[in-house]
């Protein structure tokens, strides 16, 4: 085997590990070998939400990309358990189904602003699950009720600023002024 060949190919085979499956981030600051669950990834990859247990309920647990970092969470701490949360592009909105009381609520943190915003659902209605667009401009809820799941759209541009990617224009509706 030519001498080229063979260092080319040492030369894939010490970065197999940089070019994806193999690569690990930093694992949590604080919070040990905590059991994980729920993961979702901010659509720029930087910031990592996942459901962990401490002190026997489950909390959501923010993270910065790689570092791992634990990012503060304004309103979370006394809305607990948590469970299937979902990022925006930037990490700016994090969504989320808390329990109060016998309810399961369906929240937004906003943690440019330090916002929480509470979205109600029609009466009967159970929250299972719940998706965020990477632009916060809507949601997918899946429900239970009367015997039937279903998922449901809202709309959510009467409440949250878009979280667009960086450089991305916000494009107004036809008709506004330039």
């Amino acid at each position: 085997m030519p001498l080229l060949a063979v260092a080319l190919l040492a030369l894939l085979l010490s970065g197999c590990g940089s070019w994806g499956w193999g690569r690990r981030s930093a694992g949590p600051v604080g919070w040990g070998s905590a059991d994980r669950q729920d993961p979702a990834l901010s659509g720029n990859g930087r910031v990592l939400a996942s459901v962990v247990r401490r002190d026997g309920r489950d909390t959501v647990l923010l993270q910065e990309q790689p570092s791992g970092t634990v990012l503060p969470l304004r309103h979370l701490q006394r809305l607990q358990p948590h469970r299937s949360p979902s990022l925006s592009w930037n990490g700016r909105y994090l969504a989320l189904l808390v329990q109060e009381g016998p309810d399961r609520r369906v929240v937004i943190e906003d943690r440019a602003t330090g916002r929480l915003h509470r979205l109600p659902l029609p009466g009967g209605l159970r929250p299972d699950s719940l998706s965020l667009a990477p632009d916060g401009r809507r949601i997918a809820i899946a429900t239970e009720g009367d015997g039937r799941s279903r998922v449901q759209l809202y709309d959510l541009t009467s409440l949250l600023e878009p979280d667009l990617p960086a450089g991305l224009a916000v494009r107004g509706t036809p008709g506004d002024a330039p």
